[in-house]
């Protein structure tokens, strides 16, 4: 029996529930689809918020041969075989690679001839960064989308779809456990069903409690234990903090993601008490990426003992998004003629460099806010 996501899974973009950024009225995936625009592209975005259904829709919009293959069992011989075919077929080949970060760089480049020279379209979904996990050359010729998390009342109308009676209380247990994951909503509400019969916020807890069921990349104790993971090391408990380390690692979480929420921290929690540190996390991500598991498990627990060891100071954290705060609420107020660029007659006749001084002690924010301090050594 096919899973209850895939049952209610959208056919059209009429059917499709969120990102409307994307796919409302006059936004790019929808025109595309309309004008019947093909080209290459990839989808970003947290877990279960539609990068499947998005590409397979798209895909069925045209008259295509359709490929969907994942990056964690697919290789080189079923990109092959694909692109060995496609010249012979008086069809465009649309293939969808889902995971495309687990493509090595080899890998990549292998796909990547393919794709420039329009022997096929890819369209690859990926929950990380792309400017991190795809090579440049390739992420050069695909439009990045990025996609957003599912609101509270778009995962109620996609449970409501499945149709499965439960009281409100029930639901709304659901919808904040998947935090916006269509799919692991979905997936906990079949599996209460099957195992229960019945929808209680008390069968729903038992569903997520099962052995089987706890340990979900995309799911809820992803989240859980990275957040102990950053809150241990900000707390300076080393002890924590290898533990919470050693249980992502053995529960297979990307090292490389482990390592990208290090550089975070280095920064965002470190900053200036030591600035070395930010060297040494970006150093045990270079460690992860060029040795690999399961020797970058010993690179991570040198970089987590030595960030959690540091002084903590989020002082430049901190004052940057006070002055953010000031863009948002002013917009771009002007900026004081005399700290403008001065590249022509007519510019400096305006007075733009006018009484510029190099080591002035004066304010140079724009006037409405001149004088104001977002950052202090204090």
């Amino acid at each position: 029996m096919k899973p209850l996501a895939f049952l209610i899974r959208p056919k059209n973009l009429d059917e499709f529930i969120g990102q409307d950024h994307l796919v409302g009225k006059g936004k790019p995936l929808r025109v595309a689809i309309e004008q019947k625009h093909l080209f290459s592209f990839i989808l970003w975005g947290p877990p279960g918020v539609g990068k499947t259904t998005l590409g397979q829709i798209y895909a069925e919009s045209f008259d295509s041969i359709y490929h969907q293959l994942s990056a964690v069992s697919a290789g080189k011989d079923d990109i092959r075989k694909i692109v060995t075919e496609a010249p012979k077929i008086n069809k465009p080949t649309i293939i969808f690679l889902d995971e495309i970060h687990r493509f090595n760089k080899a890998q990549q480049d292998f796909l990547l001839p393919y794709v420039e020279n329009g022997t096929i379209f890819l369209i690859g979904a990926t929950t990380e960064n792309p400017s991190f996990e795809v090579i440049s050359p390739l992420l050069s010729r695909c439009r990045v989308f990025t996609l957003e998390e599912l609101t509270d009342k778009q995962m109620e109308k996609i449970i409501d779809r499945a149709k499965i009676k439960m009281s409100k209380s029930a639901k709304d247990f659901l919808i904040k456990m998947a935090n916006g994951d269509a799919r692991q909503a979905l997936t906990v509400l079949e599996n209460a069903d099957n195992i229960y019969g019945k929808i209680t916020v008390e069968t729903l807890k038992e569903t997520i409690q099962n052995k089987f069921l706890r340990y979900d990349k995309k799911g809820e104790e992803h989240y859980n234990t990275i957040s102990a993971f950053i809150k241990s090391m900000r707390a300076s408990d080393v002890n924590a903090a290898l533990y919470y380390l050693a249980r992502m690692i053995d529960s297979g979480e990307d090292p490389k993601f482990i390592a990208r929420r290090m550089v975070v921290f280095a920064s965002e929690d470190i900053g200036i008490a030591n600035n070395t540190a930010l060297l040494v996390a970006n150093e045990v991500f270079e460690a992860v990426t060029k040795v690999g598991m399961p020797e970058a498990q010993i690179s991570l627990a040198h970089g987590v003992t030595y960030l959690c060891s540091a002084k903590k100071d989020r002082s430049s954290y901190d004052a940057y998004f006070k002055a953010m705060e000031d863009v948002k609420k002013h917009g771009n107020l002007p900026i004081p003629l005399n700290i403008r660029n001065a590249p022509t007659k007519l510019m400096k006749d305006l007075g733009y460099g006018k009484g510029y001084k190099k080591y002035t002690k004066e304010s140079l924010l724009p006037d409405d806010i001149k004088g104001k301090e977002y950052f202090s050594s204090s």
